[in-house]
């Protein structure tokens, strides 16, 4: 009962803490905030000038005392301040200025962290001004997230495809039964197109303009019609700035090696399924969720590989925000339940 009455007083959150972007859902409101995990300081004292959307503009960008960093690599915590400091400026951004009232955090974690990690990322969000923080697997929120019922007695699958980590998770009464953390996603995609871009055209790219070429050009599988773009950087050779003009087939190439890491993680998944719960996903199949899901072709290629129907979440990119909120609800429900006794 107290902390209903708390809620009554604090925008409780649910917080997909992603190595890309950071999305907030607020009880009752849906999702409120979708920023870039980015934070630019002040090298000397550390000052925090921007984070989100204008830090992410300085990428690449900054003097010599500036810094603009991501503070989560790989799903992780790299830099404990850094992550603190963001995740204070995102709650006391969308918390109204209630600050007499902290708010209690749900946050989506990767499944394969370590209990350092975990503890790391709710310390991170108490010393950032959270009531009380709990702490939800990725799978799980992102297959709440998609409408999958997990609770059913029979077996369904997610693949999350974050910033950092590609999450792969076989569910079946409310639990995962088996489960695959990956750290190759959507980064990696990044870093395989600035590698390509730099052995085959001798052309240094920043980070945010081989995450343009990854969004509009990245496929996984041949396009009905094959797309072209100007792409702008500087030539490792003279030093001067260059424009290319590349293909979504070369693209395609570029990606081929992350895209069959995640393909074989999937496959690891699905080798090691108990045979009722794949029995199960003959018909169920694949659910696909995260930013990384909406490479073009995706669907086709792992349909193809795995012989099983695939297809993406109604918003892939809100599944794990989504499913803390929902996590959020449920805890409320529970909390607030009566004991029966018989």
């Amino acid at each position: 009962m107290f902390n209903y009455i708390l809620g009554l007083f604090s925008n409780d959150m649910g917080i997909d803490l992603g190595t890309s972007s950071v999305l907030v859902f607020i009880k009752g409101k849906d999702i409120v905030l979708r920023e870039p995990s980015v934070v630019a300081m002040e090298c000397n004292t550390k000052c925090v000038l921007a984070v989100g959307i204008e830090a992410k503009k300085m990428l690449g960008k900054t003097p010599s005392n500036i810094i603009a960093i991501r503070p989560l690599r790989n799903g992780v915590i790299a830099d404990f301040e850094a992550t603190e400091k963001m995740i204070r400026y995102f709650i006391k951004k969308v918390h109204n200025k209630k600050t007499l009232v902290h708010p209690r955090v749900v946050i989506g974690i990767p499944s394969g962290i370590t209990e350092v990690e975990r503890r790391a990322v709710r310390e991170s969000a108490e010393q950032a001004g959270a009531r009380e923080v709990y702490l939800i697997d990725e799978p799980m929120a992102a297959a709440i997230g998609a409408g999958i019922p997990i609770q059913e007695p029979r077996g369904s699958m997610i693949v999350d495809i974050g910033g950092g980590t590609t999450e792969v998770a076989v569910i079946s009464l409310g639990g995962m039964v088996v489960a695959k953390s990956l750290d190759v996603a959507g980064d990696k995609l990044d870093e395989a197109a600035v590698h390509y871009f730099r052995r085959k055209y001798n052309l240094a790219i920043g980070e945010n303009t081989a995450e343009e070429v990854k969004m509009k050009m990245g496929s996984a599988f041949p396009l009905e019609k094959e797309l072209s773009m100007n792409v702008k950087g500087r030539d490792l050779l003279t030093g001067l700035p260059k424009t290319i003009n590349i293909t979504s087939e070369e693209i395609r190439i570029a990606l081929s090696e992350p895209i069959d890491k995640i393909i074989g993680a999937v496959k690891n998944v699905l080798e090691e399924t108990p045979a009722e719960l794949a029995a199960d996903l003959v018909d169920q199949g694949i659910i696909l969720s995260g930013g990384g899901s909406l490479i073009k072709g995706l669907p086709e290629l792992l349909a193809q590989e795995t012989e099983l129907p695939v297809n993406r979440a109604d918003d892939p990119l809100t599944c794990v925000a989504k499913g803390t909120g929902v996590y959020l609800e449920e805890l409320d429900k529970y909390q607030n339940s009566r004991k029966i006794n018989i």
